[in-house]
């Protein structure tokens, strides 16, 4: 590494410790959009992996991958947990009109 480098390395560390200490403002944000997070929605509904797989015609392994940001819903999968957070009294129906087995709503 050159020594440019090095002092340009050198001084984003200088800056982050600064920012963690809260004596500098960050540049930019990021947040996490709820709307994404499917163990959030899962937890929501009190479901556990294997119901809420069962009811989103998927594995358990692709809901886990989901949970765990390895891949994300696509589709009608992403339709569904849409209407679950924005609408969660059609989940709810949805759920005891298609899988009336299952009781995690």
């Amino acid at each position: 590494m050159n020594k440019k480098n090095f002092e340009n390395l050198l001084e984003s560390m200088r800056e982050g410790a600064q920012i963690l200490r809260g004596e500098k403002a960050p540049s930019r944000r990021f947040v996490v959009d709820k709307k994404e997070d499917v163990q959030f929605v899962r937890q929501t509904f009190h479901a556990s992996q294997d119901a809420f797989a069962k009811f989103m015609g998927v594995s358990v392994g692709t809901l886990r991958n989901w949970e765990q940001g390895r891949r994300r819903p696509t589709g009608a999968a992403r339709v569904l947990l849409t209407i679950a957070l924005r609408q969660p009294e059609l989940f709810r129906a949805a759920v005891q009109e298609n899988c009336p087995e299952l009781s995690f709503c």
